[in-house]
């Protein structure tokens, strides 16, 4: 049973770490700065879905939205008896960027 309190624990320190205190959506930070907005949305976990118009470059593309985030959940049972216990961990993260690339 030991091995098994063991693995709960890890389990719910890695779920811990995964699941935001917070779920914070980066606004564009200025017009025109697509990759840096792209590029802060990235390093907080998100898969960025691109949704442009226009064939300009995305260096030279505005930020006109951000929306749509998008947050996939499991929650798993670890442990036995009385060491039960359910641990939500964060599987994906998603959200839209929309950019006018009409420069």
């Amino acid at each position: 049973m030991r091995a098994s309190w063991r693995v709960a624990a890890t389990v719910t320190a890695m779920g811990t770490i995964l699941a935001p205190a917070t779920v914070a959506v980066a606004q564009p930070v200025s017009p025109g700065n697509a990759q840096q907005t792209i590029g802060e949305l990235e390093a907080t976990g998100y898969d960025v879905v691109i949704d442009r118009v226009g064939s300009a470059p995305i260096d030279q593309c505005i930020v006109t939205s951000v929306r749509n985030p998008q947050e996939v959940t499991q929650t798993f049972v670890v442990g036995k008896g009385k060491y039960r216990e359910l641990v939500t961990v964060v599987v994906s993260r998603s959200i839209t960027v929309s950019l006018n690339c009409d420069v």
